[in-house]
C-alpha cells in the first residue's frame, strides 16, 4: 500500500487592495507564496492552504474550527507578511508599525496553538516567528532602530532578498545541529520588527551579529520552530547563503514521527 504524503497546511496573507490587472474586481484575495510550497513539496511533502476564516465573513466562526485543521494535517508553516498588532503583546500601536491584519492575526494564533495542542510541528517564517513568540506570551520591538536595537537596518525592500547579513548559530542548538555542527551562515533579511521579551519555554538558537535574535526554538517536547529570515528563497541560485533544506528535513521528519506515532 502506497503512503500518502505528509501534509502540511500554510496560512495564507490577504490581499485586500486588490489590483485591477487581476481582474477579481476589488475582492479579497489570499494567496500562497509560490517558494514556500514549492520549497516544502520540492522533499516530497503535499502543500495545502487554510483561507483565513472572518467572523463577520459569509461563513461564521464558529463553522470553522482550526482544532480539525490540526487533526487533518501534519503541520503547520506560517508565512511571513504585515506587522503584527501591538495590542496583542499588551503595547499600543506606534507609527512606526506598518499595516496589521487583525483578522490574520487572530486565525494564525489560533491555528499556533491547535497544532501545538495536537504535538504537530509548526515553523514559523519572519512574521511567523514573530507571532510564535507572541502566542506563547512574548513581545515584540515594533521598530528595531527606532527602539536603539541596533543601528543596523534589517530591511532594504528595493533590494528585498537581495539584502544579507550574517548569521551566528548557537552553538549546540538545533540550527547548527542540522547543519553539522556549523556555527556561521548568512541569510536574507526582510523585517524591521523582531523579538523583545523572549517567551518562557524558547532559547534563540541564532542571532545577526549585532545581537537581534534569528531563530526561536521552544525547548520542549515537539517541533516549534521560528526563523526571522525567508528560507523558502534559499533555492540553491546563490551558494553563500544558508542551506534551507536540512530545516525542511527536521521539519519534516518531526511530523512524520507524530504521524507514525499516531
Amino acid at each position: 500500500m502506497t503512503t500518502r504524503p505528509l501534509l502540511i497546511g500554510v496560512s495564507p496573507r490577504i490581499l485586500r487592495q486588490t489590483p485591477p490587472e487581476l481582474g477579481a474586481h476589488g475582492k479579497t484575495l489570499q494567496y500562497l507564496g509560490q517558494s514556500v510550497a514549492h520549497w516544502i513539496m520540492a522533499l516530497g511533502a503535499a502543500c495545502v492552504m487554510l483561507p483565513t476564516v472572518e467572523r463577520e465573513g459569509a461563513i461564521r466562526r464558529a463553522e470553522i474550527h482550526t482544532r480539525d485543521f490540526a487533526a487533518m494535517l501534519d503541520g503547520l508553516v506560517l508565512q511571513g507578511g504585515s506587522d503584527i498588532d501591538p495590542a496583542l503583546y499588551g503595547e499600543s500601536r506606534r507609527h512606526i508599525v506598518g499595516a496589521v491584519d487583525c483578522v490574520r492575526d487572530r486565525f494564525e494564533l489560533d491555528l499556533i496553538h491547535a497544532f501545538v495542542m495536537q504535538e504537530k510541528p509548526v515553523l514559523g517564517i519572519c512574521r511567523g516567528m514573530q507571532l510564535i513568540n507572541v502566542a506563547f506570551g512574548g513581545t515584540l520591538h515594533q521598530d528595531l532602530i527606532a527602539d536603539g536595537v541596533t543601528h543596523v537596518s534589517h530591511a532594504d525592500l528595493p533590494r528585498y532578498d537581495d539584502y544579507h547579513h550574517d548569521l551566528l548559530l548557537s552553538d549546540g542548538g538545533v540550527l547548527s545541529r542540522w547543519h553539522g555542527g556549523a556555527t556561521r551562515g548568512v541569510v536574507n533579511s526582510i523585517h524591521h520588527q523582531g523579538v523583545a521579551r523572549l517567551a518562557d519555554g524558547f532559547v534563540p538558537v541564532a542571532h545577526a551579529p549585532d545581537g537581534v535574535p534569528e531563530a526561536i526554538w521552544r525547548d520542549a517536547p515537539g517541533f516549534v520552530l521560528g526563523v526571522q529570515w525567508h528560507p523558502e528563497f534559499h533555492d540553491g541560485s546563490d551558494p553563500t547563503l544558508l542551506d534551507a533544506d536540512p530545516m525542511m528535513r527536521a521539519f519534516l521528519d518531526a511530523a512524520r514521527a507524530r504521524r507514525e506515532a499516531a
